[in-house]
């Protein structure tokens, strides 16, 4: 074999769902709907935040960031997997492959710092009302908000160096319905373990440390609303962090039931769709049903 040409494969097969062809059909339509909900829902929160004066604050703008982020995580592996749904065109060059994992790890990525920054705004608003306004102004906003992305799209290429680096020689079939980490590094005929290594040093960096850090700023916010004496107080503190905390929890709950496992399997595609697509389609709502303000623009739409 050519030791100096270690990708002897040029384009992978996207299985996707082909070994549940009775449920294609069925996925197909579903998705579709949730992703054009998705789309909808995160586009109208942008621009109401963006008319609306009375949204105009902090914790709002984050949420817009955040839903132009959702779409773009959304949109990188769904449309693929429509087309696989519906075509026998599954298959996915190598560049194309690699591309598709690279930015869906660095939006990946982006979100996990981008819910930390969102978790210190909600802290800083409880734990310092009186000087909220003037520490998180609009300068401070907008530089907390390129951070995320910056470490996202940082941190996100250094294990596609070492995977893409890998040999691929035994099968070129992708048993997932987009190009995954683990998927990929199944396929290799060569040595993962420095690939391993690397994807695990990554994910702590990745994962661990934004998720250990929102942790500990909800821990802080408990013990502040805990110290508030009136009960109505109290849930006005609260209610202004909820959807955030449902949001995080649902993103890093199927994040790490997904990744925890030792070996991917075919079932754990499924597992992926509930990050990809039901959790993206969820967030708009999670957003406008628990927050007064969205709710009362949505109702009276006067501006």
């Amino acid at each position: 074999m050519d030791t100096g040409n270690k990708t002897t494969l040029t384009q992978f097969v996207l299985l996707s769902f082909s070994t549940f062809p009775q449920i294609e059909v069925i996925l197909f339509i579903v998705i579709l709907l949730m992703y054009i909900t998705c789309i909808s829902g995160n586009f109208a929160i942008i621009v109401l935040v963006k008319i609306r004066p009375s949204l105009h604050t902090p914790m709002y703008f984050f949420i817009s960031v955040f839903s132009a982020l959702e779409i773009m995580f959304i949109s990188v592996t769904i449309p693929k997997l429509l087309s696989s749904l519906i075509s026998a065109k599954r298959v996915f060059s190598f560049v194309n492959c690699f591309t598709q994992l690279y930015f869906f790890n660095a939006f990946g990525v982006t979100e996990c710092y981008l819910l930390t920054v969102m978790a210190f705004d909600r802290d800083l608003a409880i734990n310092n009302p009186l000087r909220y306004g003037s520490l998180m102004n609009p300068n401070v906003c907008i530089q907390l908000s390129i951070l995320p992305w910056i470490s996202g799209f940082t941190i996100g290429l250094i294990p596609i160096i070492f995977t893409s680096s890998l040999e691929f020689c035994r099968s070129n079939e992708v048993d997932h319905f987009f190009c995954d980490l683990s998927a990929l590094q199944n396929l290799s005929c060569s040595n993962t373990f420095g690939s391993n290594v690397v994807t695990s040093i990554i994910t702590v960096f990745a994962g661990l440390i934004p998720f250990s850090a929102i942790m500990l700023i909800y821990i802080h916010i408990i013990i502040t609303i805990s110290k508030i004496k009136c009960n109505e107080g109290k849930k006005k503190a609260f209610s202004t962090c909820s959807s955030h905390l449902i949001v995080t929890s649902l993103f890093y709950g199927t994040v790490i039931i997904m990744y925890i496992r030792p070996r991917f399997t075919e079932y754990d595609k499924f597992i992926a769709l509930i990050y990809t697509v039901i959790i993206p389609f969820l967030n708009p709502f999670i957003y406008t049903l628990r927050n007064k303000e969205v709710k009362v623009v949505l109702i009276k739409p006067n501006f």
